[in-house]
């Protein structure tokens, strides 16, 4: 069964070449980009630089998630039926390239002297927007790997491809934003960049153009590949009934139910983590836009890292126990550091060693989530197999959809914890770093870190509870090659 299985898995013209991936990876960066400003910039623009109340920013992002929800898994189960020359995933990419560039150029883009309600207003449309245009692309692009890479270990290298560059693309961004605009746009009534709007309205122009550039090369780089990829089910006339009716088919098991509870969890930390990274950075720990931006170019370590690992994790340990072993680790490297400070363990300020500490325990846990993320990813594309083998469909569309929705949740509820972290800690909307009193910052530290422990913990605990192995993988795999699909 197992030698089955591995010939079903290398059939021939199944498994795409180096240039194939490297697009397919390539396209990551068109989310990494949103996925950055989203979780490092929007909370602290529209809150420190407009004016909005923090809560307020919050409420739309997460309102924008709820509104967005049903669109995840109509486009999932859309692009696993879709009909078309171009097969079933590609057409949903061409379509969005240009509606997900416009509108990410507009939310960094608000209009001048609207009221706090407006802006609001503004915000939760921009933002429902883009979440609805992103998952076109985000869910039936994802939704290729199951069939450019089929075997338990290719997967985990392949989705080690796509998280490098989304990372990477999204912080060539962030470094640009620190490195490059921000001190273009210091000026002296306003002497850190980062809190001058027009710095983000020229981000939104070069980072729409390059989400645009991300989504059309992965669109072409992979359009070889569709003359290999299966062919949708026959047509059939579907209610909403029907539809969501084989959604739950598709998704009701105890393995699937694990590691969504455990990506939700995953991605509210995450989101926590990010939203709050810079008020960390300028305000905690005092440091520049120059220092600011070479510790985001750390991230570029973190990637390789992170890539190189995961696939290495899967050979020699299984994804389940690694993604357990490296979300732990993750967990406990990454408010070490403000700990330390909390406990007078550190240096003040302004200590040379401050920012190193901060680069190295940077570095090291990014690489850690990088590799954490490649292993669940690669965790749920095993999961197509094991419900075509029960329900006899194809449904990469619908797996991925729930990917897409999780990675919205980032913005939405991690977001929306942030605001309440800032909240707890009584910190001062619309303040200089000077002006922030000692005690808030104390505060934002010590409410940070049992936030995010404890979701994190809860986190480790869902994905513990996946079960299927490498041996279920091959034998969901030569149960299907017997059946001939």
């Amino acid at each position: 069964m197992a030698a089955a299985a591995r010939d079903h898995a290398q059939q021939p013209g199944k498994k795409a070449g180096l240039g194939t991936r490297i697009a397919f990876g390539f396209g990551a960066g068109a989310y990494g980009i949103k996925d950055g400003g989203f979780s490092y910039f929007l909370l602290l623009f529209y809150s420190q630089v407009i004016g909005v109340d923090a809560r307020l920013v919050g409420l739309a992002l997460t309102i924008a998630l709820i509104v967005d929800a049903v669109s995840d898994p109509i486009v999932g189960y859309w692009s696993d039926n879709l009909r078309s020359r171009w097969g079933r995933r590609h057409p949903f990419l061409y379509f969005s390239a240009i509606p997900t560039a416009a509108t990410y150029f507009l939310i960094w883009n608000p209009p001048v002297g609207w009221s706090q309600s407006a802006l609001f207003w503004y915000l939760l449309g921009m933002a429902a927007l883009i979440r609805t245009f992103i998952t076109f692309y985000e869910t039936p692009s994802t939704s290729l790997a199951p069939e450019l890479a089929r075997s338990y270990d290719e997967r985990s290298a392949l989705f080690g491809w796509r998280l490098f560059f989304a990372w990477t693309i999204g912080s060539i961004m962030t470094v640009s934003n620190f490195a490059l605009i921000f001190p273009a746009f210091a000026t002296p009534e306003i002497p850190n960049g980062q809190f001058n709007r027009d710095a983000y309205a020229l981000y939104g122009m070069i980072a729409s153009a390059l989400i645009f550039v991300a989504i059309m090369v992965s669109a072409l780089g992979t359009h070889s590949q569709i003359k290999h990829m299966r062919l949708p089910p026959a047509k059939r006339t579907l209610g909403l009934k029907t539809i969501f009716k084989e959604i739950f088919e598709t998704i009701a098991n105890r393995d699937f139910t694990a590691l969504f509870l455990a990506a939700i969890f995953g991605a509210i930390a995450t989101g926590i983590s990010a939203s709050l990274s810079f008020y960390f950075s300028a305000y905690f720990w005092g440091f520049s836009s120059e220092q600011i931006g070479l510790i985001t170019m750390s991230v570029f370590a973190s990637a390789i890292i992170g890539g190189a690992m995961s696939p290495f994790v899967t050979r020699t340990i299984g994804k389940q126990r690694g993604a357990v072993i490296i979300g732990i680790l993750a967990g406990l490297v990454l408010p070490l550091p403000i700990i330390a400070r909390l406990f007078g363990l550190l240096p003040p300020n302004g200590d040379p060693a401050i920012f190193w500490i901060v680069f190295m325990v940077t570095m090291i846990d990014v690489g850690l989530v990088i590799c954490f993320q490649a292993l669940t990813a690669s965790m749920m594309a095993d999961l197509v197999e094991q419900a075509e083998v029960r329900t006899g469909r194809r449904s990469e569309g619908i797996f991925f959809a729930t990917s897409t929705f999780i990675r919205k949740s980032v913005q939405g509820l991690g977001v929306m914890a942030a605001s309440f972290v800032l909240t707890l800690a009584e910190f001062p909307t619309g303040a200089n770093p000077s002006q922030v009193p000692s005690t808030s910052l104390w505060q934002l530290g010590a409410t940070y870190v049992p936030a995010i422990w404890l979701v994190w913990a809860t986190m480790i605990f869902a994905v513990s509870r996946y079960r299927l192995s490498r041996s279920g993988h091959e034998a969901n795999l030569a149960m299907l090659a017997e059946r001939g699909n």
